[in-house]
């Protein structure tokens, strides 16, 4: 039997999952959470073969919660709405095993489940698609100058925090429009957060 633990904040997703994943001989849903911290409590007490979790969760996300489960043994599938790439390559590098959108049909995941169990990787095909045509364009300077301009620090206070001058500041913004071809800071941001690139 295949134990697994299901977060997910929808309630109505979550129990229908459940129903859906218990309807299978081999698969039983040992427990359920609504947020990325109960889910790795819930891993830690109950040790699932699987974890099945979507990433945008309160108080920890799914791919939070994935990074800190990368060394316990129990395996991750993200499920989420979120095609983006930025998503993707994070849940890559955090080692999960299987990332699919919950529009794909239910005896998929069941069998990505299965899948998964053997020893393979599972990924929506159009994700892996989009990650080879599409990567983050900023540098990692350049993506740190973002992430502190997303926190709504001026100029003056994102060259004090990274030891460089406001001038440099303000070629790396003009540089971040020109690279995400945006006209302003805002959009910049939105941008960045709709790529998934924020890590």
């Amino acid at each position: 039997m295949i134990k697994i633990v299901i977060a997910e904040d929808q309630k109505m997703l979550l129990g229908a999952l459940s129903a859906l994943l218990d309807l299978e001989d081999d698969l039983s849903v040992v427990g359920k959470a609504s947020n990325g911290e109960d889910a790795v409590k819930l891993v830690y007490l109950h040790d699932p073969d699987i974890c099945i979790m979507d990433i945008e969760m309160p108080i920890k996300s799914g791919l939070e919660a994935a990074e800190e489960l990368k060394d316990f043994g129990c395996k991750v599938i993200i499920l989420t709405t979120f095609a983006r790439s930025g998503y993707f390559e994070r849940a890559v590098k955090a080692g999960v095993d299987g990332y699919m959108l919950k529009d794909s049909p239910s005896d998929e995941l069941a069998s990505a489940i299965r899948s998964v169990m053997e020893g393979k990787r599972i990924y929506a095909s159009e994700l892996v698609d989009e990650v080879y045509s599409e990567e983050n364009p900023l540098t990692e300077r350049e993506s740190e100058v973002l992430v502190l301009m997303s926190e709504g620090k001026s100029t003056k206070e994102i060259a004090g925090q990274l030891f460089i001058t406001t001038g440099t500041v303000r070629n790396y913004i003009s540089s971040i429009l020109d690279k995400l071809d945006v006209s302003n800071r805002i959009e910049a941001i939105t941008r960045f957060k709709e790529k998934g690139w924020f890590k």
